[in-house]
């Protein structure tokens, strides 16, 4: 597709050469109403650069008369990321003079006529500080095009586009002002593109709980989920994401089918609604290594709105472990359980309420032989919260009266279980429940295959969700070293790691490490265990010192599917997972982040077949600084665990909750 305004004079008389006449002479005044109007229009591609210069998107509009289309391409270091594409919304209402000329779908041609008003520039440079999160405090720092739309078949109906140039990628996406007739929009699609170079290769994954398949940009079997993580042939490494997906269908991605190479946005369904109102923002993030994509993941945070929550302080991030006998002996054993390994919550998991999957349950009521009151009382004298389990039907059907009874109970949170997601209808309900959930200070933990998109900016009791193949399905190694860089872009995942069964396909130290490789602002931790399961392994203290919320990430190394090294950083301590896929390797492990100012201890938690304990993983101790290199081999399957600290008084060292132990 050419750039340039006047081959299309070719392409309008070639293609409606068919034509009556009288219907020529009508493309013939719209087309001399576009050339009046072309000092309005986007005559020339115009550069959107990020703040570090190193992301450039160019925007522009071709093709013919009355159905022009919006077209972008990306670069990164002079790299082509994405090449020339369409940025398109389609509606089917509000049809223009060439639509009804022509008898045609609307769909096709509502962005065709669009003449460009202005264009306004803005940027930002700021810091926030988060609640919690992978890091502390947050920079949101872009530069900002807006194109002014208007559509010269009907002068009230405008749309503006938003494109937005970070240094970790950019953004766009369609913002609908009022119209003078207050006429709700019907969005039948939007059909955003992205064509890669040839030999890009995607990890494909069809639903928000399965397996990821490396596969090239064809022959997909289906849609792929988000966020979708991409290799380009020259080095790049980019992903495909949404961001503040709030009152609006979910966004999945396809294969473009006339198109090579070219992947396109598939919403769940049509969807109306009333201006004035934004869509959702399409995301490009892009970095030289998938690691930088992990640390860059704030991104999708700083497209989302700063919450409006004016108390937060009941918001506590922690550690749980699932109550699962739902009695009162087995609730008392595991809020000791819980007390003594320093974890912050304990969960009645599902059937509390009797049957689940029913409206006919009644969540205000429990129907096993437990006491809930005794047992928030009990759990409340030794610091150990109580989290409930409950099912969409009681929600839809209760949550109004439910969530002012749990205040009452004490309950600290809920798990929302088996939501459905995508549609409009369950995406706003699901946001207004979390709503009312926070206005009765309960935190929420979304579970089956909801994803976020950033928006526990927005709603911070949203502590984590599920959308993750975790430890309830029993995942390999391979399967955990391609999570963090694909799953693991798009926030807190709710992995429910595993300690004690025998069902799980990992070493025991890849379950260690896996506490700081997946970031869970509420890690489920002992998933398939209970308390009697602990003889007393030494490792345990690992999760019982690990935090869950953290002033700084690093991905240290890594490779997609092979093997990933994170550290992570609360207060003065840091945490390092590390873990490989099916196949041992050796790895070295820098510790030039740690301060030049201060003298460490490391506590090193490895697999060793010669540690005479059913978990068979060793525990050491030594002294480390900056300029130490760990060489470190790890089993198949295997990993290991560092809690690093500053030689101090152990009992100074601040536990998960932030208080000292």
């Amino acid at each position: 597709m050419t750039k340039s305004k006047y081959s299309s004079i070719v392409m309008i008389q070639c293609k409606y050469s068919f034509l009556p006449v009288k219907l020529i002479f009508f493309l013939a005044t719209l087309f001399c109403f576009d050339l009046y109007c072309a000092a309005q229009s986007l005559p020339a591609a115009k550069s959107i650069s990020s703040p570090d210069g190193n992301l450039v998107a160019d925007v522009w509009q071709a093709g013919p008369v009355a159905n022009k289309k919006i077209f972008y391409t990306l670069a990164y270091k002079n790299k082509p990321v994405i090449l020339e594409s369409v940025i398109d919304i389609q509606l089917d209402n509000h049809l223009s003079q060439l639509a009804l000329a022509l008898k045609a779908d609307e769909s096709e041609y509502w962005c065709g006529d669009l003449v460009l008003e202005n264009i306004a520039q803005s940027s930002r440079d700021t810091v926030w500080h988060t609640i919690y999160g992978e890091r502390s405090q947050v920079r949101d720092h872009y530069n900002e095009w807006t194109f002014h739309f208007k559509k010269s078949s009907d002068e009230r109906y405008k749309v503006n586009l938003i494109v937005r140039a970070y240094n970790e990628g950019i953004a766009f996406r369609f913002y609908f002002p009022d119209n003078p007739t207050g006429v709700y929009y019907h969005i039948a699609s939007e059909n955003i593109e992205f064509t890669f170079p040839d030999n890009t290769q995607a990890w494909y994954e069809q639903w928000a709980q399965g397996p990821f398949k490396l596969l090239p940009l064809s022959g997909w079997p289906d849609e792929s989920e988000r966020p979708l993580t991409l290799k380009l042939p020259n080095g790049v490494y980019t992903c495909l994401a949404e961001a503040a997906m709030v009152d609006y269908v979910r966004t999945k991605f396809t294969l473009k089918k006339d198109k090579l190479n070219t992947i396109v946005t598939s919403l769940y369904e049509d969807i109306d609604l009333v201006p004035y109102f934004n869509t959702p923002w399409r995301v490009i993030m892009v970095a030289d290594t998938p690691g930088k994509l992990i640390e860059n993941n704030s991104l999708l945070l700083n497209l989302n709105a700063p919450t409006k929550f004016q108390n937060t302080d009941w918001i506590k991030p922690g550690k749980i472990i699932r109550e699962m006998t739902l009695t009162n002996e087995g609730a008392r054993a595991c809020i000791d359980f819980a007390a003594a390994h320093n974890l912050q919550y304990i969960l009645f998991d599902w059937k509390w309420y009797g049957p689940s999957f029913t409206f006919d349950s009644d969540a205000r009521k429990v129907v096993v032989d437990l006491d809930m009151k005794a047992v928030v009382d009990y759990g409340a004298q030794k610091n150990v919260g109580v989290w409930l389990y409950v099912n969409q039907q009681a929600l839809v059907k209760q949550d109004h009266d439910l969530f002012p009874l749990y205040k009452r109970w004490g309950i600290k949170g809920v798990k929302y279980g088996f939501v459905q997601v995508g549609s409009h209808r369950w995406t706003t309900w699901l946001h207004e429940s979390i709503q009312r959930a926070a206005d009765n200070q309960l935190m929420v933990n979304v579970h089956d295959e909801f994803r976020a998109t950033g928006e526990q900016r927005t709603w911070p009791n949203i502590l984590t969700t599920e959308g993750i193949r975790g430890n309830e399905e029993m995942p390999d190694a391979d399967h955990n070293t391609i999570l963090p860089f694909t799953r693991g872009i798009g926030g807190a995942g709710d992995y429910t790691i595993c300690y004690y069964t025998d069902r799980i396909k990992t070493t025991h130290a890849h379950q260690l490490a896996l506490g700081v490789v997946n970031y869970s602002p509420l890690q489920t931790l002992f998933w398939y265990d209970k308390p009697s399961d602990y003889q007393g392994e030494p490792e345990v203290e690992f999760f019982e010192r690990l935090p869950t919320v953290w002033d700084e990430t690093r991905i240290l190394q890594g490779e997609i599917g092979e093997y990933i090294i994170t550290a992570r950083k609360s207060g003065d301590q840091w945490f390092i997972g590390a873990i490989t896929n099916n196949t041992a390797r050796e790895v070295s492990i820098s510790l030039n982040f740690l301060s030049n100012a201060k003298k460490y201890t490391a506590i090193i938690y490895s697999d060793d077949a010669a540690v005479n304990t059913r978990t068979h993983v060793k525990t050491e101790q030594r002294k480390v600084k900056p300029s130490d290199v760990l060489k470190v081999k790890l089993n198949g399957s295997g990993g290991i665990a560092l809690w690093i600290y500053p030689e101090q008084d152990k009992a100074s060292v601040k536990d998960a909750a932030g208080n000292k132990k």
